[in-house]
């Protein structure tokens, strides 16, 4: 799941003063799942700006929405009429939600409410950590399915480093240091002689570093062009 958290209310309000109708549009995604960017998020940060917006002695409107999803043209095309009757979008999804809207509202000035943050998992109620990079050289075979890329502060191939102690990081105390988790993992499965093997650097070209990147499944563009 991507996860995002919302930037200041200085830094918005900041970013929408050169206009008066403003459109805050929320997600019902990944950022509804983490209580950042949904319907009540909406609600919550609209009436923030209001409230600010009377402070500063302005009288910019704030409408809201929230669709099902921003990354989604068929949920984007719903607030197409919202979009063209304000002077910017202010988008409380993710990163993709903000470009993709920018793609098919093109006469729309979107912004970012949020700062996307990572691609998480779920720990507790109220608590999300990173599980991967999605850096699009996945190597989870070779260490127990714990990824070093997303979980190791230095995104080290070949580790532990010298500054882990005790299982935990050298950058964070408070943090687990992902190697001597990828090395106790190894153990209990009996693979601990693989991680004598050294691993190569990663091909970036093929990753993240070598975007932008995207997917085609060709079962549901045939399904696609059936329906059509």
């Amino acid at each position: 799941m991507i996860i995002a958290e919302r930037k200041p209310i200085d830094e918005i309000y900041a970013m929408i003063k050169p206009f008066n109708k403003i459109l805050v549009v929320g997600c019902g995604g990944c950022v509804t799942v983490c209580l950042t960017g949904g319907e009540r998020s909406v609600s919550v940060l609209a009436e923030q700006l209001r409230l600010k917006d009377n402070l500063e002695g302005g009288s910019r409107t704030f409408t809201e929405v929230t669709i099902t999803r921003q990354c989604d043209a068929e949920y984007v095309e719903t607030i197409r009429t919202q979009a063209a009757d304000a002077d910017a979008i202010l988008s409380m999804a993710c990163g993709v939600g903000v470009n993709y809207m920018t793609e098919i509202l093109d006469d729309a000035i979107t912004l970012p409410a949020m700062d996307t943050k990572a691609l998480a998992a779920n720990i507790r109620s109220g608590e999300w950590a990173e599980r991967c990079a999605a850096c699009g050289s996945c190597m989870l075979e070779e260490t127990g399915g714990i990824c070093p890329i997303a979980r190791c502060s230095k995104s080290l191939m070949n580790g532990p480093c010298g500054g882990t102690q005790d299982g935990k990081c050298e950058v964070n105390a408070d943090l687990d240091c992902a190697w001597a988790k990828i090395v106790v993992r190894m153990e209990k499965l009996g693979r601990l002689d693989e991680l004598t093997e050294l691993s190569p650097p990663r091909d970036w070209s093929t990753g993240r570093h070598g975007g932008p990147r995207g997917m085609i499944v060709e079962e549901a563009l045939m399904d696609d062009d059936a329906e059509e």
